[in-house]
């Protein structure tokens, strides 16, 4: 164990640790009866994943015409606020989580989580399914403040993964997401990225242009070995 390549792994939440497109798309669907809008099938929100619950809800109203800014405000809100109260109704953790999670630890990894989700959202479900004891820290998309245009410091911007690599002791560093938003900001941090393949990927899982791709995450030990 001693010789594994990596001191820190960084985790995306949605779509590569946790299944949750069930409770984003039921709060994706609150929002949107509240707003008069036509609710969107569960399984196709799959297809709105990426980049936070923000651009989650923003994707559906476009699709049916948008909304004043104004308006749209008021109606994120509203998704919040219920998403903050049933974040963990179906969200479970993908096969092999506990199991991949542990055998690092095992392997004295420091290991992070790197989400667009708001922190307090992300360490509520984490807690919630017990796995948050694995992590030495949780980012989320509101964690590392505001760039100069007003907008969150998130992915696909490095920063996040940046400060992720130096909470896991600065050393050899990892990520492992399943997004474009995940690629882009491992390779602005100048660290490798393994594409989590069975996620909610926003294209082909071997055309975002990561280091590996895996098809569960009880191959990711082995893939991060082949790096």
């Amino acid at each position: 164990m001693a010789d594994f390549p990596f001191r820190g792994i960084g985790f995306d939440l949605d779509g590569t640790l946790l299944d949750t497109f069930r409770d984003l798309g039921a709060a994706v669907n609150h929002a949107l009866e509240l707003g008069g809008f036509s609710p969107v099938s569960v399984e196709s929100s799959k297809d709105l994943i990426g980049g936070g619950a923000k651009i989650m809800l923003a994707r559906a109203v476009e699709t049916q015409g948008g909304m004043p800014e104004e308006d749209f405000r008021a109606l994120y809100k509203a998704m919040l606020d219920y998403y903050a109260e049933h974040n963990a109704v179906h969200t479970r953790p993908y096969p092999h989580a506990e199991e991949v999670l542990a055998d690092l630890a095992a392997r004295g990894v420091q290991m992070a989580v790197v989400t667009n989700k708001f922190e307090a959202f992300a360490r509520k479900v984490l807690g919630d399914l017990r796995l948050d004891r694995h992590f030495v820290s949780v980012i989320g998309g509101d964690s590392m403040g505001r760039a100069a245009d007003g907008s969150f410091l998130a992915k696909p911007a490095p920063d996040p993964v940046i400060e992720a690599r130096k909470r896991c002791g600065g050393e050899a560093f990892a990520f492992v997401g399943d997004s474009s938003y995940d690629v882009r900001a491992a390779r602005g941090a100048g660290v490798p990225v393994v594409v989590a393949g069975y996620g909610y990927c926003d294209a082909a899982p071997h055309e975002l242009g990561g280091d590996a791709v895996i098809d569960s995450l009880g191959e990711l030990v082995a893939a991060l070995e082949r790096l």
